[in-house]
């Protein structure tokens, strides 16, 4: 048997660093920048590669560089 509680799961992270500002850009890039975790240039945020986190990262992806982490 699996000893590993069947809550826990195992999901890829990603690392999301911004490299473009947001100003200029639409209310609701702002916010999703904003929901990411990224409020500065160069900032980064490690997630987790969940499809929310990845519809976000989808509709910036022109803001942001996303790393696949270990």
């Amino acid at each position: 048997m699996n000893n590993e509680p069947l809550t826990i799961n195992k999901m890829k992270k990603i690392k999301v660093t911004q490299v473009k500002s947001v100003i200029d850009r639409s209310e609701r890039q702002k916010r999703t920048m904003v929901a990411l975790g990224l409020r500065k240039m160069n900032a980064s945020v490690e997630v987790e590669a969940t499809p929310q986190i990845l519809g976000m990262v989808t509709k910036v992806n022109h803001l942001v560089k996303v790393e696949e982490l270990g």
